[in-house]
């Protein structure tokens, strides 16, 4: 099974820049989006022998996640609890029969950090949700989650220490989401490896000189570790400030 997991900074303008042409050539069984910044009517996308599934935000033009599925899911959701309105369409769940899918957009604590402590509540009510899926069936989460877990996460670490993406309480977090029985599928098989970055800056030659963050991830439930084969960052794939990440399991 394929995965794909792409902030895509506003899907209308990625489709212009050639998203159709990565979706069709990666084949992906389950492809997920975030910061799709659109509401229902403003696209049609013809993906054949695609289940679609939106969750717009209330806010024109902001946030939003979609998924996009070979099988169809035996339930999908778009909250942390059934019927619960969610306004920024910051998640969507796909039950399946073997696992669930979550794909987030985790909320950006913002440069000033104005918006932390709501960040922080957020990570605590998506564990908690996470931990309480995984009782029933294995969990794949995906997204932007907006953390640089570790030093080698980012290109500047000591720069950055304590900025918006990378303070302890951020880090923290995801930390403690490790713990409740998830891994991390890129550092599961290459623990070590650096300069593998998912987003970097719109400033001049940044990306270039790939000075970046590693923001979106795959994180799945201990007991599906065995079955990851491949978990891989797709850098060279323009269209957004963030690239698509992948996750092959058996």
């Amino acid at each position: 099974m394929k995965l794909v997991s792409w902030n895509v900074n506003g899907i209308r303008a990625c489709v212009k820049k050639g998203f159709l042409d990565y979706f069709y050539e990666v084949g992906a069984d389950i492809f997920c989006l975030q910061e799709t910044k659109l509401q229902e009517g403003q696209i049609s996308l013809d993906l054949d022998g695609y289940h679609q599934y939106w969750n717009y935000a209330q806010r024109k033009g902001y946030s939003g996640t979609a998924v996009f599925t070979k099988k169809k899911p035996l339930a999908v959701f778009y909250g942390f609890k059934e019927g619960q309105v969610e306004s920024e369409g910051r998640i969507i769940t796909c039950e399946f029969d073997s696992f669930y899918l979550v794909n987030v957009y985790t909320p950006n604590s913002k440069r000033d950090l104005s918006r932390i402590e709501e960040r922080l509540e957020w990570e605590d009510t998506l564990r908690v949700y996470l931990v309480e899926l995984n009782l029933h069936k294995p969990v794949i989460l995906c997204g932007d989650l907006n953390v640089a877990h570790t030093e080698i996460d980012l290109k500047n670490d000591q720069s950055n220490r304590g900025n918006s993406g990378f303070t302890d309480e951020e880090r923290e977090k995801m930390t403690l989401l490790l713990q409740e029985g998830f891994v991390d599928s890129f550092r599961f098989l290459h623990p070590e490896e650096d300069d593998a970055f998912s987003w970097w800056s719109y400033m001049n030659k940044v990306r270039e000189r790939n000075i970046g963050w590693r923001i979106d991830y795959f994180i799945v439930s201990i007991r599906l570790s065995p079955a990851i084969k491949s978990a891989e960052i797709h850098s060279p794939v323009l269209g957004s400030d963030h690239c698509p990440v992948y996750l092959q399991l058996e």
